[in-house]
């Protein structure tokens, strides 16, 4: 029984993640108190662990720790009461401790014990002459003990201990580096962020298994760290999938580095996971005391995410990718912001125009943003940030509202088109993304043909299955579907006979730069176009920016196309005016617009 009461007490105290950490003010300032109300020259918050003492503050000791044989503060931990030892030369069992034999005569001792019970060690004090404790000294070094475990239990409380994997989180490792800073300034150091997991992979990983498998994944890895770092060294977790700790002082770089790309190959390897998360390793060289804690994590948070391109990579910092990626995290938060307003997003429309008689047959929907301070945001810049996140979802809704709003407007106004509005990977996952089209469509009453959905070939194939189910049902409700950016993306042929699609888009890199019919970029779009023709699609070129583009296209079956030599994207007004215009003119020739 005594046996399992001191397992439980060791996991209390393990829990707490207290043993081998920094020195704090916040109990250094305690230890100094005890100190000073009984006039003894030492003082310490010592906790009892397995085996040992040790000191998580200490006022007069140079080591951080004695061993826990006959250590007066062990007793105080296992009976959680205050204990007093005036001489210990008269103490049958004290007089030949460690303490007994370093000089140590009087010692009194305050337990520090938890809202359940358990004793964790003591605030002590000691003296190396005989002597009494007063009441009112003893009195005074319970409260100042309580205040120790208010200490504790606050920090571990109020966001100082992640309750899935025990670790330290972020605002303690602030702390601790205030702490280190203090004791160290100048000194250099190397951070480490251990990035687990993407968003998405942590996303993919909830929907299909649960939040409990998250967890358990964040417990795994908060393990294998812990045990690859040792005792010595304190790892924090400062976000949903990312742990951070600092290397030993006096380390070298290269070698450093080497060791923890070795280190975290193995890990990996062991993991439960590996086949559906990629671990990135940053790593951020600075001084202690020279920048801020927030800083110190940015960086090698950072420098994780530059080590993204490689699978299980270590990154050191770069000043140059950190400027981008604080954009990048500015435009992701402000975005969130502009979606909410209604005066930043935008849609401009691109007409298509079908190359056998030069009409516009309809326009694709493409999103712009005007930043109130950055100006115009270009798509292929924050496009990509959004899909990657939880914006996803809204951002594609908006975009839809938009479109159909515009469409059933000119529908009004009596022209007649298909609008195009691309969607991204991301909204794969919404299981009720057709329902949301289809009420759209009702609402303004517009009818399904209407609307084409494009999806590049590249997200098609990052979830084939899902993509191919969400195809069907799209196909099914009479919606148009558009593979975008075709030939960009590694789909097979078996694959694409399988999917319900009407339309393909061949990318405009394949497109830009034909001006005759010869060359490679010719040869590859002619057999492209060939090979959706026999699939049964029709085919949309992208990026036309030339006459010639346009008849090697017509002359090979091309049956639209879309680029600025046709026309530039337009304001809706401009568009409709746009339309006007062109209706008593030759359509293929180019337009200022």
């Amino acid at each position: 029984m005594r046996d399992h009461h001191e397992e439980a007490r060791l996991g209390a105290l393990y829990q707490l993640n207290l043993l081998d950490t920094s020195p704090s003010e916040s109990f250094d300032r305690v230890t100094r108190m005890a100190s000073q109300i009984f006039g003894l020259p030492v003082a310490a918050i010592s906790l009892t662990d397995r085996d040992r003492q040790w000191f998580k503050s200490r006022v007069g000791i140079e080591h951080a720790g004695i061993p826990r044989e006959k250590a007066p503060c062990a007793q105080v931990a296992e009976s959680a009461e205050l204990l007093v030892i005036e001489d210990f030369q008269a103490d049958p069992y004290y007089a030949d401790s460690v303490l007994a034999r370093a000089g140590t005569r009087f010692y009194a001792g305050a337990p520090l014990v938890t809202s359940d019970g358990y004793g964790l060690g003591s605030l002590c004090v000691l003296g190396t002459e005989p002597r009494q404790a007063s009441s009112a000294e003893l009195a005074a070094l319970v409260d100042l003990a309580a205040m120790v475990m208010g200490q504790i239990e606050l920090q571990h409380a109020f966001g100082r201990i992640d309750p899935v994997s025990g670790m330290p989180t972020r605002n303690q490792f602030r702390e601790d580096l205030m702490d280190v800073a203090r004791d160290q300034p100048g000194e250099q150091r190397f951070a480490v962020v251990v990035d687990l997991a993407r968003d998405d992979q942590i996303g993919r990983i909830t929907r299909v298994m649960g939040a409990a498998r998250v967890d358990a994944l964040i417990r795994e890895a908060a393990l294998a760290l812990r045990l690859a770092l040792g005792a010595k060294q304190t790892a924090y977790q400062i976000g949903a999938a990312q742990f951070a700790f600092l290397a030993p002082p006096g380390v070298e770089q290269a070698e450093y580095v080497g060791q923890l790309q070795a280190s975290f190959q193995s890990m990996r390897a062991s993991s439960s996971v590996r086949f559906v998360t990629n671990v990135a390793v940053g790593v951020r060289s600075f001084a202690l005391g020279s920048i801020s804690a927030d800083d110190v994590l940015s960086g090698a948070a950072s420098a994780a995410q530059d080590a993204r391109s490689t699978d299980g990579s270590v990154a050191l910092y770069s000043p140059t990718n950190d400027i981008v990626h604080r954009r990048h995290y500015r435009l992701l938060q402000d975005f969130g912001v502009a979606l909410e307003t209604n005066d930043q997003l935008r849609l401009v429309y691109q007409p298509r125009i079908a190359l056998a008689t030069g009409c516009c047959v309809g326009a694709e929907a493409l999103l712009r943003w005007s930043h109130p301070s950055l100006g115009d945001v270009s798509p292929a810049e924050f496009i990509p940030i959004v899909e990657q996140t939880s914006l996803a979802r809204p951002t594609t809704q908006w975009v839809l509202d938009q479109a159909m709003d515009q469409l059933a407007s000119w529908q009004q106004a009596g022209l007649r088109m298909t609008m195009s509005v691309n969607i991204s990977a991301a909204n794969l996952g919404e299981a009720d993304l057709i329902q949301r089209i289809q009420l759209g469509l009702l609402r303004r009453n517009l009818r399904s043909k209407q609307l084409e959905i494009e999806l590049t070939e590249s997200a098609i194939m990052d979830q084939p299955d899902k993509a191919l189910v969400m195809l069907h049902e799209l196909a099914a409700a009479g919606v148009c579907l558009a593979i975008d950016d075709f030939g960009t993306g590694h789909s097979s042929l078996s694959y694409l006979q399988r999917l319900p699609a009407q339309v393909v888009k061949i990318d405009q890199a394949f497109v830009r730069n034909i001006t005759e019919p010869a060359g490679p970029d010719f040869v590859l779009v002619e057999t492209m176009i060939g090979l959706a023709h026999r699939l049964g699609y029709r085919v949309v070129a992208e990026g036309v920016e030339t006459r010639e583009a346009v008849q090697v296209l017509t002359d090979v079956g091309c049956e639209e196309a879309q680029g600025f030599w046709l026309a530039r994207p337009m304001e809706a007004p401009q568009f409709a005016e746009w339309m006007e215009n062109r209706s008593s003119h030759n359509l293929i020739l180019p337009n200022a617009a």
